[in-house]
């Protein structure tokens, strides 16, 4: 006989009840939406595939991986999407003419060390195929920081670089030479590589971070063979091309940063936001991907944690908007009143739930509202109708046409009550 265990979640697994259900969904929503307007399409993957086709892509990487009952063959729970949408690039899409723009939303599952275990997030991102550099970079940018902005989470530094500097300046040196690269320690470095000429980047490459101009400037000083050159020409070019087509956000340059250097070939940069310690989006530029999967392509995207953007509205004391959290229509002794109005203003774009337990006390109403996240209720008695919080009369005429169908007047006064408004 199996024993019966305590009723619990896997550890780096969590329930979403409504309010944070919600607000991630707003996020993602946002996200997508920004990204349909910039051309990109939605697609959806699987949760899992097999263990050897993700192999392709993420090596012997760390994953959730069980046997499936019908084939035998072994599985695994995707630890990223973007491996999925190069394989699909190179097989399903194979013969689209590019640039192929790909958007997507999904959870993925990180096996973490330590106690915390495997960790569930969602992610939001969108992958452009056969996009040359530096025109296509310059569009992952500036679409950065365009789907932030329309997530509402306040300010936001993206971080840019470009992997040819420290992967040139650091061939043929050990890991150690690498941990003081990470960790931008100079002095480590020029007691460990000494000043030379030949060192002069690996030494100078913990400092080459700040305002753009200024970095590539001392970035151009520096003995720089024709690929390191040629990488910052490209990341200056992308930076402009941003700008042209509407990024307006602050901007920084590193090019000492490793992280990620043996995945990305060339642009790579991360955003962040106060609130969160690591960066609520990263991306870059992959090349290789897409050709491991049977078709070479050029390919650059990014991925936005969803959850940290969530975390970092938290922080910063933020709630989703008014209008999003709904109105509650309470007519205890006209249900049927309550169905008509509720269904005219759900045609003028409002979120509205009845109150089928039909209470009649305010404390009471007000209670529930609070409970589902609701914003206000109408609540109608006596042919007359009026909003709580703060029984503000609504105009027999608003609440007539309301009845009648045509909610438009009522739906808003709603708003304007939302919103603080009592004109």
């Amino acid at each position: 006989m199996i024993p019966e265990l305590p009723i619990r979640l896997p550890v780096g697994v969590r329930d979403f009840l409504p309010p944070a259900a919600a607000r991630r969904r707003a996020i993602a929503e946002a996200l997508i939406a920004e990204f349909e307007r910039w051309g990109y399409d939605r697609i959806i993957t699987p949760a899992f595939e097999y263990a050897a086709v993700l192999a392709r892509a993420l090596g012997d990487a760390a994953s959730l991986r069980f046997v499936e009952p019908a084939t035998g063959e072994v599985v695994a729970l995707r630890t990223d999407i973007t491996p999925q949408i190069a394989r699909i690039a190179a097989t399903r899409l194979g013969e689209a003419r590019g640039p192929v723009r790909l958007a997507y939303e999904g959870s993925v599952l990180r096996l973490l060390p330590g106690a915390r275990g495997q960790r569930e997030l969602i992610q939001a991102g969108v992958e452009l195929i056969d996009g040359p550099s530096p025109a296509g970079d310059a569009e992952m940018i500036a679409l950065a920081g365009a789907a932030l902005a329309a997530a509402e989470i306040g300010d936001v530094t993206i971080d840019v670089g470009h992997v040819a500097l420290a992967r040139g300046a650091l061939a043929g040196m050990g890991p150690e030479i690498q941990e003081l690269v990470a960790r931008k320690d100079r002095g480590g470095l020029e007691r460990a590589v000494g000043s030379s000429p030949a060192a002069a980047v690996l030494v100078a490459l913990p400092g080459l971070y700040g305002e753009a101009a200024d970095v590539f400037a001392r970035a151009r000083a520096l003995p720089l063979d024709d690929t390191m050159a040629r990488a910052v020409d490209e990341l200056e070019a992308a930076l402009e091309l941003a700008r042209e087509q509407g990024f307006a956000g602050r901007l920084t340059v590193d090019l000492g940063e490793i992280r990620g250097s043996g995945y990305y070939t060339g642009i790579r940069f991360a955003a962040y936001v106060d609130g969160v310690g690591d960066a609520v989006l990263t991306g870059g530029r992959y090349d290789d991907l897409v050709g491991r999967y049977g078709r070479a392509a050029r390919a650059t995207g990014f991925a936005v944690d969803v959850e940290a953007i969530a975390q970092a509205e938290h922080a910063r004391g933020g709630e989703p908007s008014p209008a999003a959290r709904g109105v509650v229509v309470a007519c205890p002794g006209d249900p049927r009143s309550a169905a008509r109005v509720a269904a005219a203003l759900r045609r003028r774009n409002l979120r509205v739930a009845v109150d089928l337990a039909r209470r009649e006390d305010d404390a009471a109403l007000l209670a529930y509202l609070a409970e589902r996240g609701a914003r206000a209720a109408v609540v109608c008695d006596r042919g007359g109708a009026r909003l709580l919080p703060g029984a503000k009369a609504i105009s027999p005429t608003a609440w007539e046409r309301a009845e009648a169908g045509d909610a438009t007047l009522l739906a808003a006064e709603i708003v304007a009550a939302q919103n603080g408004r009592t004109d």
